[in-house]
């Protein structure tokens, strides 16, 4: 899909204008895109991702942060990840990523910590 726009016969302010409305867009665009991609995952459940080192990280979903979800891995850290570098996880892919499934640390009866 290829428009072109004859931007010569506007004048600067129509052009910030355009430019605001713009990035408007832009940003729509892309907070639907993310909210998309939140919506694929729930708490509790399973996912894995691959941290700059090249190690798998395997954990469980404890939180929907904003642009974020937050896992707690196998080993109890907590880590802050972009859904669209997240990706569901069976048992089965869990132990044959080196992580056993019974590490995993269950979260019943965690209060919120909102103020």
């Amino acid at each position: 899909m290829s428009k072109t726009l004859d931007l010569t016969d506007y004048t600067e302010e129509e052009l910030v204008a355009l430019n605001r409305r713009i990035v408007e867009r832009l940003r729509s665009l892309q907070q639907h895109r993310c909210h998309k991609e939140m919506a694929r995952f729930n708490l509790g459940d399973t996912v894995s991702f691959t941290v700059e080192t090249g190690r798998i990280v395997v954990g469980k979903v404890i939180r929907a942060n904003a642009k974020t979800i937050t896992v707690i891995s196998s080993s109890g850290e907590h880590w802050r990840v972009s859904p669209g570098l997240l990706a569901h996880t069976t048992e089965g892919q869990q132990a044959g990523a080196g992580n056993s499934p019974g590490h995993l640390i269950e979260l019943r009866g965690e209060r919120s910590r909102r103020g």
